[in-house]
């Protein structure tokens, strides 16, 4: 009966969110590529990939996930090159990351639509030698099937956050039997651990590993060199320049970030700043928005390109009084490496959650954030343990500590290092997920799996 019920709702709820999808479409260009996927319909070309042999089948909800995916994917590799992947994503964006992540053996999709047929003909097609799902994105009916077929399941640096803790443990009834599903759960941290025994799941299937965010791996040199040459369009020079860069930002945080910014700019007429918004397709809204408000604006696709084309002798070089606002995909990694000062999105009010804080702080930068980082719990505390990050509660606080961070190479420095120091420290996760992804693929498959 639960079960008649969830798919009552999910339809229901599916129907509802359909328009915001179709807009998705719209607004991205790439969402409607592949759309036939979310139904568990494949082209004939995919369909032949998916059941040639099996494949590790990996899910990562969106970009953030995604990257992380490939962390895993880079180690599991190196250890077993024999191992091949199906790689499934929720969003063209995060699509878009997976993209650069397979290997010439391996297979992208996107997940199917949790309505009973669409698993039934997507588990037809794919076939899985275990799932590993990144982070946390429970599908009763996929996860349900995949039990059912013998395949076995994990979840890697799962968490649950703030937010969600209350509702799972009100529902256990029907979380239970779901997280039942998994034979291993990953969590990043011991509240994790008990916030998923409390929603149902069995004790005894749970390790904590830690978060393996904290692996990150350095980007390559050719991405260095990429965000270098975005800086250089807009006439920035780390070293020369002191760089204040927004990272991930939501609605809100670039018109605080831009006040902020042209205050400490009154002070040293070096100080630039650089916007990343986390979804690239607001680019003309906060454009528009910091244009209303006074502020000159470079958007990075509208830059030329000084690794393609450099300027020609004589030209005007651009206005340091302008902020570089940077609308394409897969740069901001890098970016954080040239930057002096970092604040990071998705933390100020209204915004909750919170975005990626380890990788600034991987390169030993000191990082502002806004109070609401549950997204990120266990990373905070890690964080906050070892004074390595600056929390603010509001624009204003936002205004202050930019000002004073900016005008204090040494703090900026010292925060820096103790944010290197809690990175290097927390790593290892990776290793331990690693470890119990292969002692379950290392069991025999049972028969007809």
């Amino acid at each position: 009966m639960r079960w008649f019920v969830y798919n009552v709702l999910f339809a229901v709820a599916y129907t509802a969110m359909l328009p915001k999808f179709l807009l998705r479409m719209r607004k991205r260009g790439g969402y409607r590529a592949h759309f036939a996927e979310r139904f568990g319909r494949y082209d004939p070309a995919t369909a032949r990939r998916l059941a040639e042999k099996p494949r590790v089948w990996v899910h990562a909800v969106s970009v953030g996930e995604a990257n992380l995916a490939g962390t895993v994917l880079r180690e599991l590799r190196r250890r077993d090159p024999s191992l091949s992947f199906v790689l499934s994503t929720t969003s063209s964006t995060g699509r878009a990351v997976c993209e650069k992540l397979v290997g010439p053996d391996d297979v992208l999709i996107y997940l199917p639509l949790d309505f009973p047929r669409c698993v039934r003909r997507a588990l037809a097609a794919v076939n899985a030698r275990a799932m590993v799902l990144v982070e946390s994105e429970l599908w009763p009916n996929l996860l349900r099937s995949l039990r059912r077929k013998g395949v076995p399941l994990l979840l890697v640096n799962g968490r649950v956050s703030d937010r969600s803790a209350p509702g799972y443990r009100r529902l256990r009834l029907f979380f239970g039997p779901v997280l039942h599903c998994f034979d291993v759960l990953l969590a990043q941290s011991a509240l994790d651990r008990d916030r998923l025994v409390d929603a149902g799941a069995p004790a005894d299937r749970i390790r904590v590993t830690g978060s393996v965010k904290f692996d990150i791996a350095p980007p390559p040199p050719e991405k260095l060199d990429r965000a270098r040459a975005t800086l250089a369009a807009a006439g920035i020079a780390p070293g020369r320049d002191t760089v204040l860069l927004g990272g991930s930002t939501w609605p809100g945080e670039e018109l605080a970030l831009a006040r902020a910014w042209k205050a400490a700019r009154a002070r040293d007429a070096s100080l630039r700043l650089v916007l990343v918004p986390r979804h690239f397709e607001r680019a003309a809204e906060v454009a528009a928005e910091l244009s209303a408000a006074g502020f000159r604006v470079l958007r990075r696709s509208e830059a030329p390109d000084p690794a393609a084309a450099p300027a020609p002798e004589g030209a005007p070089a651009p206005d340091p009084a302008t902020i570089l606002l940077v609308d394409t995909t897969g740069e901001l990694f890098a970016l954080y490496a040239l930057a002096d000062l970092v604040f990071v999105g998705k933390t100020l009010p209204p915004n909750e959650g919170g975005q990626n804080m380890i990788e600034p702080a991987s390169f030993g930068k000191a990082v502002v954030c806004g109070p609401h980082t549950e997204n990120f719990a266990a990373v905070m505390e890690t964080f906050r343990a070892a004074r390595a990050i600056v929390e603010v509660p509001d624009a204003d606080a936002l205004r202050a500590e930019v000002l004073r961070l900016l005008a204090d190479p040494e703090e900026r420095g010292a925060l820096g290092v103790r944010a290197d120091r809690a990175v290097n420290a927390s790593r290892g996760a990776l290793a331990r997920s690693c470890d119990a992804i292969l002692e379950v693929l290392a069991r025999p498959r049972p028969a007809g799996a």
